[in-house]
């Protein structure tokens, strides 16, 4: 699988996903349900990196001294909102409004769709922002801010 970047608006992404073939009924549910796990886990500041504590701990994490007041101190880092994924051949869409989460978001996703490529379906590419030539969006209806000027 290919990782893609191209232009990234943070409140007004589009996910794109470019299969092997075209994913049949059970392969399609498995990536909704990535994109809805991923996204929930999103809503509720789970993206914050601000807050990775254990990992900076490195890997001795007996008796690790959890900083409590770090945590309701912090900013809160929340997904603001997804739309539904779209298919189209052997493509799929997905828009996102990332809102205040941090970028872990997208090494998360990355990371998951790395091991579906392995185990689950097949993936070719998956392409981070930017639109497809022949696949054309308008302004998604939940993105608070317009990409036209």
């Amino acid at each position: 699988m290919k990782v893609s970047f191209r232009e990234v608006d943070p409140f007004n992404c589009w996910i794109w996903i470019c299969f092997h073939e075209v994913p049949n009924k059970g392969e399609k549910n498995y990536v909704d349900g990535v994109f809805d796990s991923w996204y929930v886990i999103g809503r509720l500041g789970g993206f914050n990196g601000g807050n990775i504590q254990s990992h900076e701990e490195g890997s001795e994490l007996s008796w690790m001294n959890y900083d409590n007041d770090e945590v309701a101190n912090g900013l809160a880092s929340t997904m603001h909102n997804i739309g539904e994924l779209e298919y189209q051949a052997n493509w799929a869409r997905c828009w996102v409004d990332f809102g205040t989460c941090d970028a872990l978001a997208i090494d998360v996703l990355i990371n998951t769709f790395y091991e579906v490529d392995r185990h689950f379906v097949q993936i070719e590419e998956l392409l981070i922002g930017g639109v497809n030539d022949d696949w054309l969006v308008d302004d998604h209806p939940d993105a608070v801010f317009s990409g036209k000027n």
